[in-house]
């Protein structure tokens, strides 16, 4: 009988799930050195938090299949490690969605009515009625900031208040929005002009981080309040403070922080300036905390590793581990398709209401679904907080309402197989294409509608311009002075319109105000940078 270890405590129905087939040992709070000595003798491995899964305890752990997170990030894995070794990683990211938008209406209410100040005072022998008029929900106008699952909870539940529910989520398709019944806003200057409350629900991405700041919080109504459960950082703490103390702001209502103890870190002191004012609400990070979702994660991760003990496909963090026969034969087709999805969002903003893949040439002989399903996963990664892989990416899409047309064709000009994707979005569709020269020479054959061809590499500047004199000239001295080296350059040898678009691959990342000065040059139109 396979075992399982459990350094960690999990809710007792999902132990008892386990119990059915597996053998279960409970060896709470092991040492490093423990878990080192003891790891060898399981097939998997399920643990929260404070348990550190290093690439030592992985290598140590010859027999293991799976290992298991009871909760949403798998920071405390070593997840490429577990990758190369073939390991299975599952977490429950969706368990805990129902408890943190209810945290969320809890955290409005409680904002909106002063509750936790008008019980402190209470608490204090002081009855200071007058003091604490709050406001009603009614009528109110609420813009939630991301509509992926616990935003469309939290819509649904504020619609019930009769208020004027909107939301902001730039990866969303309108279908959604009306589907849920939430009038669209385009950008957050608009939801800062219209709101009485924000509720944010973003991932912790390069572009959300710091999404509100002081430009947005001086556009603001001074009767707005703003609650977060989301990620601590979303909302600039330093600008936040600034708005609350100056009175810019009526009130915030604060669940996260963008420094915060470890959660095994019971009572441990905690400062922060925001702290000092009486306008903002707290909680230490209680979104997930109920017994439901405690519960739920339980249950959740003990079918996860159950399942993929027994050999299933399950929501595998990383792509090991699925029922696949050819994936050697198909790797450079996946990793080509990979890149050509994460084009898109690199190049444009607007979200994609309909993918058609086109398979020509020998690639219509192999199973073209796993490489449609790697070129999904790659469109959404740059926008989603979770991993995707191969197992949720169908349901990703689905709810985003993307329609996938995949076809094929066995002939094709100049090359023996070429995937071309035409993606189209509510403005106009743009045309991506690769191909496989030989076993694994990846080339990018089309990019937004131009002729190209360039190997990728990690870091590419894809520019858009007139065809002038003198523009090569000038990006390559900006960059120069920016310290960044072109490795390769290649321009379409098709232009459009007096356009033509050049592709740098370049050997580091580019500061945004390197990107500035590119995008200020006479007779740029686009500056795209991607990276791999």
């Amino acid at each position: 009988m396979m075992k399982i270890l459990l350094p960690e405590k999990i809710a007792e129905s999902g132990i008892e799930l386990l119990r059915k087939d597996f053998e279960v040992d409970e060896k709470y709070n092991l040492s490093p050195e423990a878990l080192l000595e003891c790891i060898g003798e399981y097939d998997a491995l399920i643990v929260r938090s404070a348990t550190k899964v290093t690439s030592e305890v992985i290598e140590k752990g010859s027999k293991l299949k799976v290992i298991g997170r009871a909760g949403t990030g798998v920071d405390n894995i070593d997840v490429e490690t577990a990758t190369r070794k073939g390991i299975i990683v599952v977490n429950t990211p969706e368990s805990n969605n129902i408890s943190t938008a209810e945290h969320t209406i809890a955290l409005m209410l409680a904002l909106a009515r002063n509750i936790p100040q008008a019980y402190s005072t209470l608490k204090n022998g002081k009855w200071m009625r007058s003091k604490f008029k709050g406001v009603e929900l009614y009528n109110k106008t609420v813009v939630i900031l991301g509509l992926g699952r616990i935003g469309s909870n939290v819509a649904n539940r504020l619609k019930s208040f009769g208020m004027n529910v909107m939301g902001y989520d730039p990866y969303v398709n309108d279908d959604r929005f009306d589907r849920l019944g939430v009038q669209r806003i385009t950008s957050i200057e608009e939801a800062m002009r219209v709101a009485d409350f924000i509720t944010v629900h973003l991932p912790k991405t390069q572009e959300t981080m710091g999404i509100i700041g002081e430009r947005e919080l001086s556009m603001a109504k001074p009767n707005l309040r703003i609650i977060n459960c989301a990620r601590g950082g979303l909302v600039d703490e330093e600008a936040l403070y600034n708005a609350l103390k100056s009175g810019k702001i009526a009130g915030a209502a604060i669940d996260v922080f963008k420094a915060e103890p470890k959660e095994s870190a019971g009572g441990t002191d905690f400062s922060h300036k925001l702290l000092e004012l009486d306008n903002v609400i707290f909680t230490p990070h209680l979104g997930a905390s109920t017994q439901e979702a405690q519960e739920n994660v339980g249950i959740d991760i003990a079918k996860q590793v159950s399942e993929a003990l027994k050999g299933n496909i399950v929501n595998a963090v990383n792509l090991h581990g699925l029922n696949v026969q050819n994936m050697t034969a198909l790797a450079p087709y996946l990793k080509m398709a990979r890149i050509l999805g994460k084009m898109y969002y690199s190049a444009e903003k607007f979200p994609v209401q309909k993918v058609e893949l086109i398979y020509s040439g020998d690639i219509t002989n192999k199973e073209t679904k796993l490489v449609t399903l790697s070129y999904l996963s790659g469109l959404l990664d740059p926008i989603m907080e979770e991993r995707v892989n191969f197992v949720n990416v169908g349901m990703m899409i689905k709810e985003r309402g993307i329609e996938v047309i995949e076809s094929k064709r066995s002939d094709v000009d100049h090359y023996t197989n070429l995937v071309t994707v035409k993606v189209t979005n509510r403005k106009k569709a743009v045309t991506f294409a690769g191909t496989v020269f030989g076993k694994d020479e990846i080339r990018i054959v089309n990019f937004g509608g131009y002729e190209v061809d360039f190997e990728p590499t990690p870091y590419m500047l894809i520019i858009q311009n007139y065809d002038r004199p003198g523009v090569i000239g000038r990006i390559g001295t900006i960059l120069g002075e920016a310290n960044v080296n072109i490795a390769t350059m290649r321009v379409s040898q098709n232009r459009r319109e007096g356009k033509a678009l050049m592709v740098l691959n370049i050997d580091h990342d580019v500061s945004p105000e390197t990107i500035k000065r590119i995008e200020e040059v006479d007779n740029i139109l686009k500056v795209s940078l991607i990276k791999l």
